[in-house]
């Protein structure tokens, strides 16, 4: 059980299939499907459940929380980007984010702790970490969101554990929700369509490659050049790029898929020839696309005492056809969310 859940009533909706039978045993196992499809929907309390007896409802009610209560809040940009602050029971605050793009395909950014450990010099999130999320927490973004495209007839498409914190050093929780998410009694999200990204947690991408979930894996590197990434990432002492590269071939030689190598590209910093020649020689052996982007501005961040610049579009265009002409498959992302600071690196900000 989360510590979050310890002494108090158990929230159903970050419970898989079999541990939510579990918890609600003697009842049958078809009652707990029949609840795994109730959240599926979006029902926010037992009274909803109208194929469930009246009076096993009311127990339910008694026994248990069937979401996590949370205080929300909802910020539109003029792009179709969505964000969304909620604001759980002991006050921790976080950011999820509804993308809409060009074809007009829906991706929910999800988060999986309150703040950031990682302290990214980069990144308005890793200003403060208050804690991991529990998985109903984490599964709650993704109702919350889903619920926000079904209301104009859409659906989520994608989704991509790249918000709030880093999401493997709360596995636990983070593999909990994804089973929930992905259940296929309850709201059967493909596992192809997920994608985690992290900064390289070596321990975090072996584990994920022995016991899953076969989710998609993307790499925050930024730059290849260890004693920059250090500064850049404090976090990243901890783990050297070859332990990271060697994590990332033992992913992909247990089944994973193509890894994405993110690249936040930082004004005059990250972008000269030495580091698009360290990125291709960190690629090598790897079967990887490069996403590069470019920074979203953030005030008050700076990086050893000046103030962190957004690259300009030479500078931009420069690195990518140097990566390009070192064999890379290179895509560059297109800018969302800024609006309502809900791009790459500016959750909470408001």
């Amino acid at each position: 059980m989360p510590d979050s859940e310890i002494n108090s009533i158990p929230v159903l909706s970050g419970m898989p299939l079999e541990e939510l039978a579990e918890y609600i045993s003697p009842l049958p196992h078809f009652r707990a499907v029949q609840i795994c499809k109730w959240i599926a929907s979006g029902a926010s309390s037992f009274d909803a459940m109208d194929n469930l007896p009246l009076p096993l409802r009311k127990e339910l009610g008694e026994r248990f929380t069937l979401r996590p209560d949370a205080a929300v809040q909802k910020h539109s940009g003029d792009d179709g980007t969505v964000k969304l602050t909620l604001q759980f029971a002991d006050g921790a605050r976080i950011e999820a984010v509804l993308l809409s793009d060009s074809s007009g395909r829906r991706t929910a950014c999800l988060s999986t702790q309150a703040g950031c450990p990682a302290g990214c010099v980069f990144c308005k999130t890793g200003a403060a970490f208050l804690r991991n999320l529990t998985s109903a927490e984490i599964t709650e973004q993704f109702l919350q969101l889903k619920a926000l495209a079904d209301e104009d007839a859409a659906s989520v498409s994608n989704i991509v554990v790249m918000g709030m914190g880093e999401p493997l050093l709360n596995l636990t929780e983070l593999r909990r929700a994804l089973a929930v998410i992905t259940g296929t009694k309850g709201l059967n999200f493909s596992r192809r369509r997920i994608t985690v990204s992290t900064c390289g947690i070596a321990r975090g991408i072996n584990e994920l490659a022995d016991k899953g979930p076969a989710v998609r894996l993307a790499l925050s590197l930024t730059t290849a050049d260890e004693s920059l990434r250090r500064r850049l990432m404090p976090i990243t002492a901890q783990e050297p790029l070859a332990a990271v590269k060697k994590a990332l071939r033992h992913f992909q030689d247990s089944g994973g898929g193509r890894i994405t190598l993110e690249a936040v590209l930082l004004g005059g910093i990250n972008t000269r020839r030495e580091d698009a020649a360290g990125m291709a020689q960190f690629a090598r052996g790897l079967d990887a696309a490069v996403n590069l982007i470019p920074w979203n501005p953030v005030k008050g961040l700076e990086f050893e005492g000046k103030a962190l610049r957004q690259p300009a579009a030479a500078e931009i265009e420069s690195f990518t056809q140097q990566l390009k002409a070192l064999g890379l498959n290179v895509t560059r992302r297109y800018r969302r969310g800024r609006g309502v600071m809900g791009a790459c690196g500016q959750l909470g900000s408001l």
